[in-house]
């Protein structure tokens, strides 16, 4: 390998100014072994630079030549592969990884070490080696920086590392005198070693005058010593003077120490006393209830506005007197002990007195109501009293009671309601549950009154046998009250008394009324003929202004529950599984329109369901109503739909999860079944409509009905929100027309086919075409090119051939020269020659054609009807038609007959005043 070395340094580096420093001969991992050597190398010129050279054989073998150099400074990572167990592979990491085997693992660690060395040294980014042992990264010998300057060193430390170069420049003193020494010797540089034995023996006396120069001065040294020893005394002496004066000072030291004690113990007992002053008014700040809230809690009057505030103000400050945050180890002293149970007395006795009041405030006003249901419904049923004039002013109103006022006066206690719901959730869930309770019983009879009034305004009847049922269960209701404010009790908020009996009275009144107004359904089905656009248009005032009764009643009951209630907030509700229970015979977490348990995960939620219960009969009276309007007239449920999903969107922008929003929605899908169970209807007939076989067909019913369900489609749905339903619908039942129509025409015995199939396509194109319903332009245009087709069929078929042995002898012509022969031989046929031509022209003079055409006008009478009026159309075409076949025969005559004179006993303009002459006389 030494052998190699020097060949590459004075072959390859030495002519580029190098030196070569380290090689290990190296081939690539997991190729064939074609070796290499790498070698580390640094210039001998300034500033040095550091490579690593791949340096190969030549293919002959002879020489060695230069393959690739990176730069030192481009190496990144220098991966041994394993530090501890000796292994052969290395890798070299420069602008790509570079994958190597040794072929020892002495000359990979020898070369691993160089690399570090000239990396130390010549190198500020310092390379990374990984998996290397720790034994071959050993630090360079450092020399002195200011004697060596940078790059001076051209080598450094390996297996063959020479010596570090130990130069140091001389600075100008040391030249001066340099230079005088050698002057003085004439010799020094001829004889180098001449000058140098004499520079040594001058060193030797210099070395002895020295020597001589110390002993001389020994006298000098003991005085020096003597001096030292006085010295000590004199610190011995000064150190037991201290000591005197320490033991002096030592009773004043102890005196002040006392004295500091002292005054630490005084100054500890005055932060002590500054301390329980703190807390002695933070507590009695906090923890002290004025006078004036006590009586408010326990006296205040609840049904004045001032006394409201004041014991709100009051309510207000005993909370924030039980919520104050103590400090550690106030829960343990006796007082406070004592006046958080003070507190705690008060507050249960205050949402005691609190709950009593609002449930009498709750039962007055609702009695108060109930009572006014009571009247009307009293002077509706008294003998003798003027039941017409009432009932009129009743059924002319249809409106829903205003609970404005009675939300106002109970708005007063909203605050006390929030206090109440954050000190003692069980008495606020019992007002809660209470509240719905009356609430509910009250909306369902207003809003079933309500309906009735609607239903009454829908069919013009009365029932006169509700009335009393009505009054039984104000009675019941009122009585049943009057019961719960005797018994009550404000610790529990619940019912007492003995009032089933009342309250099965009730149920039985209510059960009777339901099943009264439910026979209102039972009508007979009333077809859409018996009722005129002002029946319709009633209807449609009528529903529009039961939703818009019931949209802002429901908004405001919710807005106020939210305000009163405070369930405004979105966060989570405590409870408790047996408060859960207790609510409605299951809780306000339980979900009434689902009939299952549901969990209520905020307040949100519980609105909604409060909702629910309050307004129960919304949804099954609104269901009533649509089915009754949908027995009147089927054509309802096209105002419905549209109303309907008007409200919808309306709530559903206020509030999508709200509970008029999904009340509506729910009520909106039996609307669209009712729609498209309309269309269904529609369709239904049009496949077993029946034709007369003894009249003519004219145009369909189903052909009319569309018309009509059309135009007033149109006019229901201008601007709607759901106008796709209606696309959709039209699509169907445009659809069914046509195959309904030609199923009837195929059908058809007395009317000819063609005839049905012209008319009633004549008909519908011009509905589609007055109506412009974009959505049926292509079934428009069908519409008129089934038309067309069917009227030029029936032109023709009637029409047929007038000139009947005319049109055979033509006929003849034409397949003469169908056959070959030249158009002006065909004279010279014999059974087609001028003879036989001016023969069959004389059996047609112009008084037989016109007895012909007039003929078949009054058979294209009977056919015709007279609702389409197309008698005029079609007899233009069969004219048009008649002379286009007068035009043929004439120039068959001029091409086949050339010169000979011959032409028709009648002309154009003849069959022009026929037809003309036919159509006025008829």
């Amino acid at each position: 390998m030494t052998a190699i070395k020097h060949a590459l340094q004075r072959d390859i580096f030495t002519p580029n100014d190098e030196r070569l420093l380290s090689i290990v001969n190296v081939c690539k991992a997991g190729k064939k072994k074609r070796n290499c050597f790498l070698c580390a190398t640094v210039t001998t010129e300034r500033p040095v630079q550091v490579n690593v050279v791949k340096v190969k054989k030549s293919d002959k073998g002879d020489f060695y030549k230069r393959q690739t150099a990176w730069a030192l400074r481009d190496l990144a990572v220098v991966d041994a592969k394993d530090a501890v167990k000796e292994n052969p592979e290395f890798d070299l990491h420069f602008d790509k990884v570079y994958k190597w085997v040794a072929s020892s693992t002495a000359e990979k660690n020898t070369f691993i070490s160089c690399i570090w060395k000239l990396n130390q040294r010549y190198l500020r980014k310092k390379i990374d080696f990984i998996n290397v042992s720790s034994q071959l990264l050993e630090e360079l010998p450092k020399v002195a920086e200011e004697s060596v300057p940078s790059g001076e060193n051209q080598s450094v430390a390996g297996g063959d590392e020479e010596a570090v170069d130990e130069y140091q420049e001389l600075n100008a003193r040391e030249e001066q005198d340099i230079e005088i020494m050698m002057e003085g010797c004439e010799y020094a540089i001829s004889n180098a070693e001449a000058f140098a034995e004499k520079l040594s023996r001058e060193l030797q006396v210099l070395d002895g005058a020295n020597i001589q120069s110390i002993m001389a001065s020994e006298k000098q040294v003991n005085i020096l010593m003597k001096l030292l020893d006085e010295a000590l005394k004199e610190v011995d002496q000064i150190e037991m003077k201290l000591s005197s004066y320490e033991e002096m000072l030592q009773s004043v030291k102890e005196q002040m120490d006392q004295i500091s004690e002292s005054n630490h113990l005084i100054h500890l007992s005055n932060t002590n006393n500054v301390k329980l002053l703190s807390e002695i008014e933070f507590l009695v700040n906090h923890m002290d209830l004025a006078k004036g809230h006590i009586k408010a809690l326990q006296e205040g009057d609840l049904t004045s506005s001032r006394g409201i505030e004041a014991c709100t103000n009051a309510a207000d400050a005993l909370l924030q007197c039980m919520n104050v945050a103590l400090r550690p180890g106030h829960d343990m002293l006796h007082a406070v002990k004592e006046q958080q149970q003070r507190f705690s007395d008060l507050r249960e006795q205050f949402a005691r007195r609190l709950a009593s009041h609002l449930n009498s405030v709750f039962v007055q006003q609702f009695t108060q109501t109930l009572l006014q249901l009571y009247n009307r419904s009293y002077s509706l049923s008294v003998p003798g009293h003027d039941q017409s004039s009432t009932l009129a002013q009743h059924s002319v109103e249809l409106t829903l009671p205003n609970h404005h006022p009675f939300h106002r006066d109970l708005l007063r206690y909203a605050k006390l309601m929030e206090w109440l719901k954050n000190t003692d959730y069980g008495k606020y869930e019992g007002l809660t549950k209470n509240y719905m309770d009356y609430l509910s019983r009250l909306y369902e009879r207003e809003i079933k009154d309500f309906f009735e009034v609607a239903k009454i305004k829908m069919t013009g009847t009365t029932k006169e046998g509700k009335k009393f049922g009505n009054i039984l269960f104000y009675l019941s209701f009122i009585l049943s009250q009057s019961s719960y404010s005797i018994g009550l009790h404000g610790s529990s908020g619940k019912l007492t008394g003995s009032t089933s009996s009342l309250n099965k009275l009730s149920v039985q009144s209510s059960g009777s009324r339901r099943s009264q107004s439910s026979s209102l359904l039972d009508m007979g089905n009333m077809s859409a003929s018996d009722l005129d656009v002002a029946d319709r248009t009633k209807f449609d005032k009528i529903f529009e202004q039961v939703l818009s009764e019931l949209e802002p009643l429901c908004l405001a009951e919710q807005d106020f529950i939210s305000k009163f209630f405070k369930l405004q907030q979105h966060q989570s509700i405590p409870g408790t599984t047996n408060e859960a229970e207790e609510m409605d015979g299951g809780s306000l977490s339980r979900s009434y329109t689902s009939g299952g348990p549901q969990t209520v995960s905020s307040e949100k939620d519980m609105i909604r369901q409060m909702m629910t219960k309050i307004f129960r009969c919304i949804e099954p009276e609104l269901n009533n109503l649509i089915a009754l309007g949908d027995k009147i007239d089927s054509f309802n449920s096209l105002y419905m739909l549209v109303k309907m999903s008007h409200h919808v969107w309306t709530a559903q922008n206020v509030d999508p999860a709200s509970f008029l929003s999904t009340t509506l929605g729910n009520v909106l899908v039996t609307v669209k079944r009712n729609f498209d169970k309309c269309i269904s209807n529609q369709m239904k007939q049009m496949d077993e409509v029946k034709i007369s076989k003894k009249s003519k067909v004219g145009i369909l019913p189903f052909v009319a009905e569309f018309e009509e369900f059309a135009g007033l489609a149109e006019s229901i749905f201008k601007n709607a929100e759901r106008r796709g339903d209606l696309d959709k619908a039209y699509i169907k039942l445009i659809r069914a027309v046509f195959v309904s129509v030609e199923k009837v025409a195929n059908e058809s015995q007395k009317t000819p086919r063609d005839v049905v199939m012209m008319e009633n396509f004549h008909h519908i194109f011009a509905t589609l075409s007055r109506l412009k319903i974009s959505c049926l332009e292509s079934e428009k245009k069908e519409a008129k090119q089934k038309y067309t087709d069917h009227l030029q069929s029936y032109v023709i078929y009637s029409l047929g051939q007038p000139l009947e042995k005319l049109n055979h002898f033509f006929e003849g012509v034409e397949a003469r020269v169908a056959q070959g022969i030249r158009e002006e031989e065909v004279s010279y046929q014999l059974a087609f020659n001028k003879q036989e031509l001016r023969k069959v022209i004389k059996e047609y003079p112009g008084k037989e054609v016109k007895k012909g055409l007039d003929n078949l006008y009054k058979k294209v009478d009977k056919h015709l009807c007279e609702e389409e009026n197309l008698l005029q159309v079609v007899w233009h075409s069969m004219q048009d038609e008649f002379i286009r076949q007068y035009k043929h025969f004439e120039g068959l005559i001029a091409r086949c007959y050339p010169g000979s004179g011959i032409t028709m006993e009648f002309t154009i303009q003849d069959i022009l005043d026929y037809c003309s002459s036919i159509a006025q006389s008829h």
